[in-house]
């Protein structure tokens, strides 16, 4: 292979959401005179796996695991002595690489936009920024980046120094994305004081070096320092100011004021000078905090319950009552129904509450507690429970306290796209209800990376496998007979459970599947059990089949779990319980009429098509064929279960509830990732 022209560097540490994006952006580029040298840094997700994957589809790609974390700057140095380039660029995981031009000249700047998580763009200018420089490697082969917070500035500083010109990539292009669930920067603000040290002591202008030393210390004293440590650290500036001998101008009255405190070391008058700033803003920053509570309250509560809800956010919480819920509320169902029968096992001492509305409150069992969604007992147990457990978010009007506990637990391993991929208008609200999740819930290695870049907040991913799979991976003959009977199937008769998925983008219920003729083609040893998706309700066509008991119409029977163990096969277009009822290692069939325009308007993670859990029908006449001829395509079957279905054990309620309850770190395992999952 010949020497390529430009290497790319990337260091890797959690962040395994967003680093497919990257990938693709570099790699599908136009221009492919490139490498991309990956150094993963002890990544405890699927990172590594990732990689290699990576590796395997590309040869540009070059991978090096690391056994223990270093950092990113000695990662970066490893990276610099891997590459071959005749240019490098340091990118970052979470960023996009929209364009790449080969520089003339040593250094060269790259334009840049940063991008909000709800997409939004902007100018960046990238001062300061490693991201935003393309080297000679030449130029900075014997540099090396140092330990710690700020350890790209023994690079960017010495390669200017050296460059013989810098030029503006013209055609060059970079998307800086910094999600709030990007991983922090390792090292303490006090590494900044080793890194200007050594700049300075290669540098030929200090006053420059200077006032970048200072603009970047005095934001870090703002933002970033502890409390008890802002002394020292003040201290520890001012004896940098004078020893390097310079005194600077920052630009600005107010920063040159604290420059001037600074130099003379004087803390009391620093800590007066924020103080005074601080009581000059306090009236603006008080406005803005009522204004986002009132906001928070609003909706859909009326006066007398938003006053009722503040009252009782005074009171201390309570550490043994949690809150569930299920489908905005419909009923006692899925995996926080999973966790709440678990964690009664567990942790008795937690009194579990549902909440739900009116149809829902018939779904809930005899000694179940539940309250009605909006009413007082309601607010009252919002505002005083420690845990909360959800497979869809809690509404816009619940304020998440200080050591509240909030568990995601989805309700679905997502074939179509989710969250922020769906652009939905109102994106800025659904990343507000995220930032409450403290844990989430995801069934599989798969879908670990999209959870956390659809919905980019700060939380604990538990890849445990769904709680309400317990019931699937632990059901036996006996379960089978049981539920059959119960539903009035008839011995020797063969159920076939069809489950559609709602399609957004129709206004209405539309059939993509003629039950009567699916019945009819079937004939007398074969029963339909139809369930309509929630969304819809009460579908005519279902009902009237189900009244001239041509099918069962099981739309509204309360657990979907039973219905798939009463199952002999299970017929879904692009259903999520393909995922569950994987479990089972029971026949599914795909029923896909309209495949092509459901993944050009919804949008999907994977081809079905090339990664079927069994065979494929598009008519009518075919599914009828598919299931009476019992040819079900085990195989394909196998590799569908071992890439989504390997965590579905029966404990994965256990894992939620140890770790999230009992506070055990070791109760879910390292992130495990079967080969067949990697292919």
């Amino acid at each position: 292979m010949s020497t390529p022209a430009i290497s790319l560097v990337l260091v890797v540490h959690r962040e395994q959401g967003w680093l497919p994006p990257l990938a693709a952006s570099v790699l599908e580029q136009e221009f492919t005179d490139l490498e991309l040298i990956a150094i993963d840094d002890a990544s405890p997700d699927h990172g590594p796996e990732l990689l290699d994957e990576l590796a395997e589809r590309d040869p540009r790609v070059r991978v090096k695991h690391l056994d223990a974390r270093v950092g990113p700057g000695p990662a970066r140095n490893l990276g610099l002595e891997l590459a071959e380039g005749s240019y490098v660029w340091f990118v970052n995981t979470t960023d996009l690489v929209e364009a790449i031009v080969v520089p003339a000249s040593d250094i060269a700047r790259v334009p840049a936009v940063r991008e909000s998580v709800l997409g939004q763009r902007r100018p960046e200018s990238g001062e300061g920024q490693l991201w935003s420089r393309v080297f000679r490697r030449e130029l900075i082969a014997d540099l090396r980046f140092g330990d710690g917070l700020g350890g790209e500035l023994t690079v960017l500083w010495p390669a200017s120094f050296r460059a013989h010109g810098e030029e503006v990539l013209d055609g060059a292009s970079y998307v800086r994305r910094r999600p709030p669930n990007a991983e922090p920067e390792p090292g303490s603000p006090f590494d900044l004081f080793d890194q200007y040290e050594r700049v300075l002591e290669q540098a030929p202008d200090r006053g420059a070096v200077v006032a970048a030393m200072l603009r970047h210390e005095l934001s870090l004293l703002a933002k970033n320092v502890p409390d008890a440590q802002r002394r020292e650290f003040f201290e520890r500036m001012s004896k940098a100011y004078r020893g390097a001998g310079e005194t600077v101008s920052l630009g600005s009255r107010g920063l040159d004021l604290r420059a001037q405190l600074v130099r003379r070391g004087d803390w009391h008058a620093y800590q007066a000078f924020e103080r005074s700033l601080e009581l000059r803003d306090a009236p603006a920053r008080a406005r803005r905090a009522a204004g986002k509570v009132k906001r928070a309250l609003k909706p859909p509560g009326r006066n007398d319950r938003q006053r009722f809800y503040r009252t009782r956010q005074r009171q201390p919480l309570d550490p043994d009552l949690a809150v569930f819920a299920a489908y905005w509320f419909r009923g006692f169902s899925c995996n926080p129904r999973a966790i709440y029968e678990r964690a009664g096992e567990l942790v008795p001492q937690v009194r579990g509450v549902w909440v739900v509305n009116t149809d829902g409150a018939s779904t809930v069992p005899d000694g179940v507690d539940y309250v009605m969604a909006g009413s007082r007992e309601y607010f009252d147990l919002i505002a005083r429970a420690k845990w909360f457990v959800n497979n869809v978010n809690f509404p816009n009007n619940l304020v998440k306290r200080d050591g509240q506990v909030h568990v995601m637990t989805h309700h679905g391993t997502p074939l179509k796209k989710m969250g922020l991929d769906l652009q939905v208008e109102r994106a800025a609200a659904l990343l507000r209800r995220c930032s409450r999740w403290d844990f989430s819930v995801s069934q599989n290695a798969f879908t670990t990376p999209i959870w956390e870049r659809v919905y980019p907040t700060r939380y604990e991913s538990l890849e445990t496998g769904y709680p309400r799979n317990d019931r699937l991976a632990t059901a036996t003959d006996d379960d089978y007979a049981r539920v059959r009977e119960e539903l009035g199937i008839e011995p020797g008769r063969k159920a076939v459970l069809y489950t559609p998925t709602h399609r957004e983008y129709q206004e209405e219920y539309v059939p993509t599947l003629d039950l009567a003729a699916l019945a009819e083609g079937l004939g007398e040893d074969w029963l339909v059990l139809a369930r309509a998706h929630y969304f819809y309700g009460d579908v005519d066509q279902m009902r009237s089949l189900h009244e001239a008991g041509r099918l069962m119409d099981v739309s509204g029977h309360p657990s979907i779990e039973e219905l798939c163990i009463a199952a002999d096969v299970l017929v879904t277009d692009y259903s999520s319980i393909m995922f569950d009822y994987a479990v089972l290692d029971r026949p599914i069939v795909i029923h896909a009429p309209d495949w092509d325009e459901y993944r050009d308007r919804r949008g999907t993670y994977f081809d079905l098509m090339e990664e079927r859990p069994g065979p494929v029908a598009t008519s009518e006449a075919e599914l009828v064929e598919v299931l009476r001829s019992g040819e079900f395509a085990a195989a394909g079957r196998a590799h569908f279960r071992a890439r989504f279905s390997y965590l579905d054990d029966g404990h994965a309620a256990e894992r939620v509830v140890r770790r999230v309850f009992l506070g055990e770190t070791d109760a879910v395992p390292p992130v495990t990732r079967p080969e067949a999952v990697a292919r």
